[in-house]
C-alpha cells in the first residue's frame, strides 16, 4: 500500500505530465486500433468469401504477429525515425491478426441458407452484408477487437523506447531509478485501461450476441 500511496502522491504532484502521458497512450492505442479495423474488417470479409485469399492473408498477418512488437519498433526506425509513427506501425501490426481472424471466422460462420433466403427476398449484396451477415458476425468480430484492444493498450508502453511517449515513460524511469512506486505510476493506469477495454468490448459482445 505504501508504494501505491507514493505513486498517487507522485501523480498529484505531476498532474500535467501524467495527463499528457495518459493522452499519448490513449491516442496511440485508439489510432492503431482504428487503422487495424479499417484494414482488417474488409480483408476478413474477403477472406471469408475466398479460400485462397484466406490462406494468403491470414498466414501473412499471422507471421507478422510472431515478430515481437519491440522488434517492429526498431525495424521501423530507419524509415520512420523516432516518435509516434514507428510506434503506431508496430501497434497496428499487433492489432491486425485477431481482428482479421475473427472477422473471417464470423462471416464464414453465417449460415449459407440465411444468406440465400435474404437474396431470395430481393436484397442486394450490400443489403445482405449490412442487414444480415454483419449483425450475425458482429459478436465474433468484437471478440477479436477486444483481444486486439487489450494487447495494444498493454504494448503501447513500449513506445517509450523510441520516444513515442505514453505511460511507458514512467515505467522506464522507475526501472532506471530503481523506484517501484514510479513504475506503478505507469503500470496501474495501463492495467486499468486494459480492464476497461475488456469490460467495454466484452459487454458489447454479450449485448450483440444472438439470444438462444
Amino acid at each position: 500500500m505504501d508504494l501505491v500511496r507514493a505513486a498517487w502522491t507522485y501523480i498529484l504532484a505531476n498532474q500535467p505530465a501524467f495527463m499528457a502521458a495518459v493522452g499519448a497512450q490513449l491516442q496511440l492505442s485508439a489510432i492503431a486500433l482504428l487503422i487495424a479495423l479499417v484494414i482488417c474488417v474488409p480483408l476478413g470479409i474477403l477472406a471469408a468469401r475466398n479460400g485462397l485469399v484466406s490462406i494468403v492473408v491470414i498466414n501473412l498477418f499471422g507471421t507478422a504477429r510472431v515478430v515481437p512488437s519491440i522488434a517492429i519498433l526498431f525495424l521501423a526506425l530507419p524509415f520512420l525515425g523516432i516518435g509516434f509513427a514507428p510506434a503506431l506501425v508496430a501497434l497496428t501490426v499487433l492489432a491486425c491478426p485477431p481482428i482479421l481472424v475473427n472477422t473471417s471466422a464470423g462471416f464464414s460462420g453465417v449460415e449459407a441458407a440465411v444468406v440465400e433466403a435474404a437474396r431470395g427476398m430481393g436484397m442486394s449484396p450490400l443489403q445482405v452484408l449490412g442487414r444480415i451477415e454483419l449483425p450475425l458476425a458482429l459478436p465474433v468480430v468484437l471478440a477479436g477487437v477486444r483481444t486486439a484492444a487489450i494487447e495494444v493498450v498493454a504494448s503501447a508502453t513500449l513506445a517509450t523506447f523510441i520516444g513515442g511517449g505514453g505511460l511507458g515513460d514512467f515505467i522506464a524511469q522507475g526501472f532506471s531509478n530503481n523506484d517501484a512506486s514510479l513504475m506503478l505510476v505507469g503500470a496501474i493506469p495501463v492495467a486499468l485501461m486494459a480492464l476497461c477495454a475488456e469490460v467495454l468490448f466484452g459487454g458489447l459482445q454479450r449485448v450483440l450476441s444472438p439470444r438462444v
